[in-house]
């Protein structure tokens, strides 16, 4: 989150809640505001980017505001939200959760300028290993849960998604590929264990 306020600014993002598959952690919020502050984000931004979706001037945990979330089924889309409401729309390690993968990204478009997806790579060389040579499907730290109980319903690779943008007529803006934190920029469909793209209609 820093790092896209540090790039994009602190207009028209709000930091509300976590985007993980467990129980949420309730000090995210809080947690993130600290984080900025630690990494040199005003503390007028920091105010304006937890403040944006509050409630009065109420406030929660350790004295920051409290955050409204908004609910959504994400397999529904994003027809609560006006078309351009945002400059950035963001999906954390979802994508491959998502039944219908097309019409999302399509809306994440229609309602902000820009979006970002990240999503484990399952072209990585582990999760292939596992699979070639250990037979089963892979678990890994990106990829935690067993088949059976895996919230993941359409693993992709960088192949794939790029190939999917391709159809959609969405034009990358950037991608970059990580593996523990670092980027990976040297076959990165194999060595990069999770991705991240910047793209645009």
């Amino acid at each position: 989150m820093v790092e896209i306020v540090k790039k994009y600014g602190p207009d028209r993002i709000i930091v509300d809640s976590s985007a993980d598959w467990g129980v949420s952690d309730p000090l995210s919020v809080p947690k993130t505001a600290a984080l900025m502050r630690e990494r040199g984000i005003a503390e007028a931004d920091v105010r304006t980017l937890v403040a944006a979706s509050t409630e009065g001037r109420q406030l929660g945990f350790f004295g920051e505001p409290r955050v409204n979330v908004l609910q959504l089924n994400l397999e529904d889309g994003l027809a609560a939200f006006a078309d351009r409401s945002f400059d950035c729309v963001i999906l954390s390690e979802t994508l491959q959760a998502i039944h219908r993968q097309e019409p999302l990204l399509k809306d994440m478009l229609r309602v902000g300028r820009e979006a970002v997806v990240s999503f484990p790579n399952f072209g990585y060389w582990r999760a292939r290993i596992q699979i070639a040579l250990a037979g089963h499907m892979p678990v890994s730290r990106e990829l935690p849960y067993q088949w059976y109980d895996t919230p993941n319903v359409h693993h992709c690779t960088l192949v794939d998604f790029e190939a999917l943008c391709a159809k959609l007529g969405m034009r990358i803006l950037e991608r970059v590929v990580l593996r523990q934190g670092a980027r990976v920029s040297v076959l990165p469909n194999l060595l990069g264990s999770t991705a991240l793209y910047r793209v645009t209609a």
